[in-house]
């Protein structure tokens, strides 16, 4: 009679399938399949042990299961002595299936709970879909003129309203990584972090926006970027200085080209707009100091070591010092500082510090020595 562990056997290296392949690909142990091949009936729990393996490695090579197991049975008859069992009275044959389709069941309901209620697979699957539809889905958002800091997005959309007629002009997030890029029909705005640009969306020439940087990742683009966005007005700008009622003149800022010794100047801060700046004088050592902000009248005063004057002016200020070496001047413009280098002790110097317009739209805090 032929063997079927022999038959088990040759299957499996006419397919060239290691018991490694066979393991990962049925569950099925090594010991278990050489079990099997060689007809071990006695190395596995029980016999319906033995038949389930059988009949899934039967499956997994592609034989006939039920002539395997009819050779099995065979072998088995000729092999085995007349049960004690036979003389008995014996426990009625449906008991056995009865008790393994029952462990089946509870093993299945078991699989069930655990995989819908303890590991919320189902749940779990259906809100990262949402998630992602969520991510990619574009939002937009309608300024309403008040001041507003949201968390933007690569393809987020601002809707503005339009200056003339109805409707809204599209903003478009053009990228968050690094610097906050927006898309206007007047081109692309880029906005640096921790800068606060101003934004002219419809191409008249004149500021619409002004957009502050306070947050964007330089790895991460899908962590957005925060920005505060608000209306450019008269209350936000600090290019000229008048109420307008008293009679003064308009402190313009004026441009690069009309102003003297503007080839010796020295670019202390740069920005898209311009505002109001801090200068903190330390001295350390005598000295007479003489300074003028804007459109003020002059402060004079002989200062000693360890005195302070703090001045804030809008456009400019000129100083005029005794002894350059005895103090020390500090600048705070916008979010930056800069520490101006100092002359030689006793040399009397006199300079301007103020803003000026070049002629890229850009300006520029400069100090210029006069003669």
């Amino acid at each position: 009679m032929e063997s079927y562990g022999e038959i088990l056997r040759n299957a499996r290296e006419e397919k060239k399938v290691s018991m490694e392949a066979i393991e990962r690909a049925t569950a099925i142990t090594k010991n278990y399949i050489d079990s099997l091949e060689n007809e071990r009936v006695e190395d596995f729990p029980g016999e319906s042990y033995f038949i389930g393996f059988l009949s899934n490695y039967c499956e997994f090579l592609g034989l006939d299961k039920d002539e395997i197991l009819r050779l099995y049975h065979a072998k088995k008859i000729q092999e085995s002595p007349v049960p004690v069992e036979l003389l008995k009275n014996q426990k009625p044959v449906f008991l056995v299936p009865v008790i393994v389709a029952s462990v089946v069941l509870v093993l299945a309901m078991l699989g069930i709970y655990i995989y819908f209620s303890v590991l919320k697979i189902p749940q779990k699957k259906e809100l990262k879909a949402r998630e992602q539809v969520e991510k990619e889905k574009i939002h937009q958002y309608q300024f309403t003129g008040k001041p507003e800091t949201k968390r933007l997005y690569k393809g987020d959309q601002i809707l503005v309203p339009a200056k003339q007629g109805k409707g809204n002009i599209v903003l478009t997030v053009g990228g968050t990584l690094g610097n906050f890029s927006i898309l206007t029909p007047s081109g692309n705005q880029i906005v640096e972090l921790s800068e606060e640009r101003d934004i002219d969306i419809d191409g008249d020439g004149f500021a619409d926006l002004i957009i502050y940087l306070s947050d964007v990742s330089n790895d991460n683009e899908a962590n957005g970027a925060e920005v505060r966005i608000l209306e450019k007005s008269i209350e936000n700008s600090f290019v000229a200085i008048s109420d307008g009622k008293s009679g003064t003149e308009l402190s313009e800022i004026p441009a690069a080209s009309a102003v003297k010794n503007n080839a010796n100047r020295t670019v202390i801060h740069e920005d898209t707009r311009a505002y109001p700046f801090t200068i903190n004088v330390t001295f350390r050592g005598s000295c007479l100091f003489r300074y003028k902000s804007d459109r003020q009248d002059y402060v004079e005063g002989y200062y000693k070591s360890g005195e302070l004057v703090t001045i804030t002016s809008n456009n400019g200020t000129r100083l005029w010092m005794s002894n350059i070496n005895a103090l020390k001047i500090h600048v705070i413009a916008g979010l930056s500082s800069y520490d101006l280098e100092v002359g030689r002790a006793g040399e009397v110097q006199a300079e301007d510090i103020k803003w000026v317009r070049d002629s890229d739209g850009k300006y520029r805090l400069v100090v210029l020595e006069l003669d």
